[in-house]
């Protein structure tokens, strides 16, 4: 169809003339109200917007020489944090002489492993980074 033909065609009917594929050859167009469309797209959007969640990443910080209580605690709130669909980071911070002995944080971080694996996988191994051992769990 031609251009001015239909511009008048979209005159006639009150509506706008859109280009849709302006590449083509030859260019698509299409007779459509642009405001309602353009109004509609950000409805679509928003509603798109609400159903998404975000993961943010909890942190849980032990010591390698925690107590077992004190563990169980830090395992809860693990379980807690996976089950609301966080992923969660496991800190062992080491002080002073303890950087010396990193196989107890290893230790203890697959221990932790071990205990969530029904409801966590472990996304990133532990390791040694500064005086911190690091191991991320992402929710099965």
């Amino acid at each position: 169809m031609l251009l001015d033909e239909a511009l008048r065609l979209a005159q006639e009917k009150n509506l706008d003339l859109v280009n849709i594929a302006p590449q083509a050859k030859p260019p698509v167009c299409r007779i459509m109200d642009f405001g309602k469309f353009k109004y509609e797209q950000r409805k679509r959007d928003r509603e798109a917007r609400k159903k998404q969640h975000s993961i943010t990443i909890k942190e849980v910080k032990m010591r390698p020489n925690i107590e077992s209580h004190d563990f169980m605690v830090k395992e809860r709130n693990c379980i807690r944090f996976l089950e609301e669909g966080d992923k969660v980071k496991v800190s062992i911070v080491f002080r002073g002489r303890e950087i010396t002995h990193p196989e107890l944080g290893r230790k203890l971080c697959l221990q932790l492993a071990k205990e969530l694996e029904n409801v966590c996988v472990v996304e990133k191994e532990p390791r040694l980074e500064g005086r911190n051992m690091v191991m991320i769990l992402a929710p099965r």
